[in-house]
């Protein structure tokens, strides 16, 4: 999840200086809102400013507001939309709608967010849980730290144990699908009530991109896959093709067997429901036994095989005579990518990330303008949810 994460790098030396930033936050969004939960703007003491919540729509409004409160320190939470009734006020063009939280990030505010950035940097779970509203404003701004699991210390305090405890045990649920959301309970963190909201930036790991074969085609997809905010590996057997040099924007450059490759990380744990991979050789001593270990892998988001229709059939008769089913077969995106018509490299890369992405999220691949209906689906998202949180 990005948010705050977008802005760690500036903000970050400003908290060791000693200084006061602004910082706005979106936390709830309805309708077409162009940002998603967790989206932030930063206002240095300097006035320069770093991310966005709207794309440009209320960033004017948002600017004063957190020039404001980093000077009071007061925290507010304000709602953005446009109206018929007054269609030139701020708001966004969009017609969409979004709840900002702004508050003031120092030492003094948030002393947990050296730790924070650690955990962020070190790709460790964390989430931090914020009070957005409350019947008390004393309350208003207070944070907790959670982690995944009970043995992991907890930072900070909402205002009293059992608020504490209650939220503790609905971030965890958040955290593990890499939600930001906001959490409703009663003034004292009481599931069945209402009146204090509470805030939750879940900032799990980047996910993985594992990109095997060392072409020019992959060059382009580990540009595409950083962008996505994916942590892209490069992985080939040849040494004189698996390059820092060639791969400037992978976060790993790896010479391995492929195979041999994937096989230890998932042994090791690194390989989830969120990793995508990605078989570009389109050459069988390489892509057979890598995806022969892929498709038989129980939770990865996503695999896909680079090659002709021709070379795809050749593949596919190869994985079925190496003992692969039509379940584990129907797993495999082959030929990679949606039909965009791309030729070139990067056009290529283009393909390949939008069928991530639709495949992620559920979309259909056809131009929104050929279809009626909410634009985002959220269907994948709120099932995982629904399966990994506690609240009741």
């Amino acid at each position: 999840m990005k948010g705050v994460r977008d802005v760690l790098a500036e903000l970050m030396p400003i908290w060791r200086a000693g200084e006061t930033a602004g910082l706005g936050t979106v936390v709830r969004t309805l309708r077409s809102a162009p940002r998603p939960p967790g989206a932030s703007m930063l206002v240095a003491p300097d006035g320069s400013v770093t991310g966005s919540v709207s794309g440009g729509c209320v960033e004017g409004a948002v600017y004063d507001l957190a020039t404001e409160v980093a000077r009071t320190g007061i925290p507010r939470l304000e709602r953005y939309g446009v109206s018929d009734d007054d269609a030139f006020a701020v708001g966004l063009t969009c017609g969409g709608i979004i709840d900002v939280f702004v508050e003031s990030v120092s030492r003094a505010t948030f002393p947990e967010l050296d730790a924070i950035a650690d955990d962020v940097g070190a790709h460790r779970p964390v989430a931090v849980a914020t009070v957005i509203a409350h019947p008390d404003p004393h309350w208003v701004g207070r944070r907790l730290i959670v982690r995944p699991d009970s043995a992991s210390p907890v930072g900070g305090s909402l205002g009293s144990p059992r608020a504490d405890t209650a939220v503790t045990d609905d971030a965890r649920g958040l955290l593990a699908v890499g939600r930001s959301d906001i959490l409703e309970y009663g003034p004292d963190g009481q599931r069945r009530g209402e009146g204090m909201e509470v805030f939750v930036s879940s900032y799990a790991p980047r996910p993985r991109m594992l990109v095997f074969g060392a072409i020019d085609f992959a060059a382009a997809l580990a540009q595409q896959g950083s962008f996505l905010g994916y942590r892209v590996t490069v992985c080939d057997a040849r040494p004189v093709f698996a390059t820092r040099t060639r791969f400037p924007t992978a976060d790993e450059v790896v010479v391995d067997w492929p195979h041999r490759y994937l096989a230890a990380q998932a042994a090791a744990g690194a390989v989830d429901q969120s990793t995508v991979i990605c078989v570009l050789t389109h050459d069988p001593k390489f892509d057979v036994p890598v995806l022969e270990v892929a498709l038989r892998l129980p939770n990865v988001g996503y695999v896909g095989a680079m090659g002709s229709r021709r070379t795809h059939d050749d593949r596919t008769e190869r994985l079925r005579a190496a003992g692969l089913t039509d379940a584990e077969l129907s797993r495999l995106s082959s030929p990679i990518g949606l039909d965009l018509g791309g030729r070139t490299p990067e056009e290529t890369a283009v393909s390949i990330a939008a069928d991530i992405i639709a495949r992620r999220w559920g979309g259909g691949g056809r131009p929104l303008a050929e279809i009626v209906g909410r634009i985002h689906h959220d269907a994948q998202v709120e099932s995982k949810y629904r399966a990994s949180s506690t609240i009741t």
